[in-house]
């Protein structure tokens, strides 16, 4: 597989400049012809919000990718599930919705007759428009994530699974590393053809949802290595690589990289572009078995981990966080609709609930005696 991650310069989303940015990025990185080739473009939309948010792929990026692959002769299509994903959902507040209708692609509603793949001997729902498109073009956002700590290449191939499918994901692979290998799994079982990652403006703090912050990173990134431009992207980050399970966990594999060394780097000298003032998630232990044994056995170790933390005055009582919770912790209290109350116990510290709230109502932090 080819191992060469081009990073370029980009400080402003136009999308003219965009355009000549990404012809050069995927030629220098090898991005596959799509001449005659029906092609999905799978942006990062995690959820409607306004583009200067940095929840989602910029659609600036999007709407440069859709001209590039269609002035090669491309016939693209779009779409992604979101992290609250009903059947009217088109990518509208964000932006792309309107780059569809503009470019002349097809947006595409993944929860319309899905297919199933078996992984991990599991039947898990897919968009179906993977089995009948040439090319899969992934666009993932350069941002924190609570969860995974940082969110590539590996991460954004997550949307491709529609609705609530998603979030049981998290109930059954509950911890930090399992869900890490299982979205490796993912990934192996349905690997996109080329990576451009959107880092013109990135994401630090809580990420991956409104609570985080936006930071100018002024770069485009490409690959067609999901490993490779992980490793890359959260190098300039400023994380250890191998601090995210992703990565760790895939190079164990050896399927994309043999090594870290193994990559081609094609861009500015990196220790110039590290954004070293970026305000990233910090490391915390993964729950072994162990480790969840002694929580279930001795409830106030429970109370040094970060859980979500719900906000009366911000919450507009959507209900989003419930609807999505894969444990069932979270329920409303009989007096108040905005008064969320979660069972700890039950609370997986997926933070689905965090990352679907688009009201900034769910904070995710240390919480001892109530506060």
């Amino acid at each position: 597989m080819n191992k060469k991650v081009t990073v370029r310069k980009c400080t402003a989303y136009n999308a003219d400049e965009i355009y000549n940015i990404i012809s050069d990025i995927y030629k220098t990185s090898g991005g596959p012809d799509p001449a005659n080739k029906k092609v999905l473009v799978k942006p990062n939309i995690l959820s409607e919000n306004d583009p200067s948010k940095c929840v989602s792929t910029h659609p600036a990026v999007v709407d440069a990718m859709i001209r590039y692959l269609q002035s090669r002769g491309a016939t693209v299509f779009v779409g992604d599930s979101p992290a609250v994903h009903t059947s009217k959902f088109r990518g509208d507040k964000c932006g792309i919705h309107q780059v569809c209708e503009k470019t002349g692609a097809t947006w595409v509603n993944f929860l319309e007759d899905p297919t199933e793949k078996k992984i991990n001997g599991r039947s898990i729902r897919i968009a179906s428009i993977t089995d009948s498109v040439d090319l899969i073009i992934s666009l993932p956002k350069f941002k924190n994530h609570e969860l995974m700590y940082f969110t590539g290449a590996i991460k954004n191939t997550y949307g491709l699974i529609p609705g609530f499918t998603k979030a049981l994901q998290h109930g059954i692979y509950n911890d930090r590393n399992s869900f890490g290998r299982f979205l490796i799994d993912l990934t192996e079982t349905i690997t996109p053809h080329y990576f451009l990652m959107d880092a013109i403006m990135g994401m630090e703090g809580q990420g991956p949802g409104t609570k985080g912050k936006p930071v100018q990173v002024g770069l485009l990134l490409g690959s067609t290595n999901p490993l490779a431009l992980d490793i890359t992207a959260s190098r300039i980050a400023g994380y250890n690589p191998l601090l995210l399970p992703t990565n760790k966990i895939a190079l164990e594999r050896k399927k994309w990289l043999g090594s870290e060394a193994e990559i081609e780097y094609d861009g500015p000298q990196l220790n110039t572009i590290i954004k070293h003032d970026f305000q990233r998630i910090p490391a915390t232990a993964s729950r072994n078995s162990a480790l969840k044994f002694l929580m279930g056995r001795l409830s106030f170790l429970r109370k040094l981990e970060k859980r979500p933390v719900f906000l009366r005055e911000s919450c507009t009582a959507c209900h989003k966080c419930i609807k999505i919770c894969p444990a069932e912790a979270i329920k409303q209290s009989p007096s108040d609709s905005r008064h969320i109350v979660l069972t700890d116990s039950k609370c997986i510290r997926c933070f689905c609930c965090a990352e679907a709230c688009q009201d900034d109502a769910i904070d995710v932090r240390v919480k001892l005696f109530g506060v």
